[in-house]
Parts: C-alpha cells; structure tokens; sequence
C-alpha cells in the first residue's frame, strides 16, 4: 500500500477538503449575512457602515427615500422585460445549436461565448457608441437592448446544456400523432426542458437586476437600483438600501 492510499492520509485528505468547503462558504455567504444584519441596524450619522444599535425603524418605514424606491420598481420593471426577452431568444437559439446542422454552428457557439468573456466595460462602450451613432436617446430601451445583449447568453449556454441529451423523436412521434409545430413545442418540448429554461430565466432576472456597468453607460437620466446606490453614496448610505436588498433574496 503506497503512503497516499493509507487510511491517515485518505483522513486528513477529507478533513482539508470539508474545512476548504466550510471555508467556501464563509467566504460567499458572509456578505450576505452581513446586509441582513445592517437592516437591523440604526446608524449614529447618515452612513449604514458602523453597528449602532438594533432598531426596526427601516423595516418600518422601507418608502422613506422615494427614490430610491422608484429606483428598485424601475429595476423590476427592466428586469422583468430583459428576463423575458432574453429567454426566448436563447431558448430558441440553445435548441438550434443542439437540434441542427449548419455551417456557421461553430461560429454562432462562439458568438453565443464572446458576451461571457468579454469585459462588460468593452462591451457597454461598445454599445454606447453604438447608440450615440444612431443618435438613439438612452433610457429605458437602451438598457433593455444592453442587458439582453449579455443576457442571451447565459440563457442559450443554460439551455443547451440542459437539452444536450433530449431525444428528439419525441418531438417526431408527436408529429405523427397529428400535432403541429406549435403544439409539439408546447405540449412536448416546453415541459421537459422547463427546468433549463426556468433556471436561466431566474439567472438572467438576478444578473439584470445586479447589472451596474453595462448599464450605467447606456442608461442615461434613467437610474436602476444599483446606480442609485452608487448615486446615494455621495451623501448618505440608509438602512433601507439593506432592506430592500435582503428583502430580494
């Protein structure tokens, strides 16, 4: 039996690997445990940085900077259309790349990639001056085309892999039994790949919602949540910037 097969190694092998998982997980949740506890905290000036006190008066009054609730409602609003726009488009285009054969499959994959790897400043400069060219106002649509730029793609990789193993004569036995395109996506397809799909719409709504760079260069005068935080922390930090961000966990 060699030194790494004995039962002393294998123990202190297990040991290191669960203390590195707990350690995993320390590190990605103490931020978010963190922000719960600051909404329970009544600050001594206007920055939630520093523990004062505990206090419910945020949870009480979460409205008192309309701001920055309109901020959070807009956000809402974006990350709704953004979540279904990108999800059908990369629906269709995760089952394209896994149902059929074409020439520029390889090239439309790596396309489906670039927006994943390339620095969203690189991008949300790009799509600036893409609408500055145009001569487009930034708003409200600006943004939408922005975040479904990124979006799209997360929902296309998400779906691909969930569908790389669908049996497709399901979709054929369907047809044989009278039913139309339409019906046999419906009916068939949509139910079985529903777990994929819904996973990246609840991704692509998260990564909206969260979204600063991209949009703020193509957001104009519009501000979402996370750029009136930015905004806000000129002058104050309120507590209720931590309310309504546990409140969306």
């Amino acid at each position: 039996m060699s030194v790494a097969d004995s039962p002393a190694v294998r123990r202190v092998g297990r040991v290191a690997l669960i203390a590195w998982a707990v350690f995993g997980f320390v590190f990605l949740f103490t931020p978010i445990v963190v922000t719960v506890i600051y909404s329970f905290n009544e600050p001594a000036g206007k920055y939630n940085y520093i523990w004062n006190k505990f206090s419910l008066a945020a949870w009480k009054d979460p409205f008192k900077y309309p701001e920055l609730t309109d901020s959070l409602v807009y956000s809402l609003k974006v990350a709704f259309v953004v979540t279904l726009l990108a999800t059908i488009l990369g629906t269709f285009m995760g089952m394209a790349m896994v149902k059929y054969k074409f020439k520029a499959k390889g090239l439309l994959g790596a396309v489906i990639v670039l927006p994943l790897t390339m620095p969203e400043v690189v991008m949300g400069f790009s799509l600036l001056t893409l609408f500055v060219t145009l001569n487009w106002s930034r708003g409200f649509v600006t943004i939408i085309i922005a975040q479904v730029m990124f979006s799209v793609s997360y929902v296309a990789t998400t779906v691909r892999a969930r569908i790389r193993g669908f049996d497709w004569r399901l979709e054929e036995a369907a047809a044989d039994l009278g039913a139309g395109p339409v019906r046999t996506f419906m009916k068939v397809t949509l139910p079985l790949i529903a777990p994929g799909v819904l996973a990246a719409a609840m991704l692509t709504f998260a990564l909206s919602l969260d979204d600063f760079i991209i949009t703020y260069l193509n957001s104009g005068l519009d501000n979402t949540f996370p750029i009136e935080i930015w905004n806000l922390k000129r002058s104050r930090v309120p507590t209720q910037i931590n309310v309504f961000s546990t409140s969306l966990l």
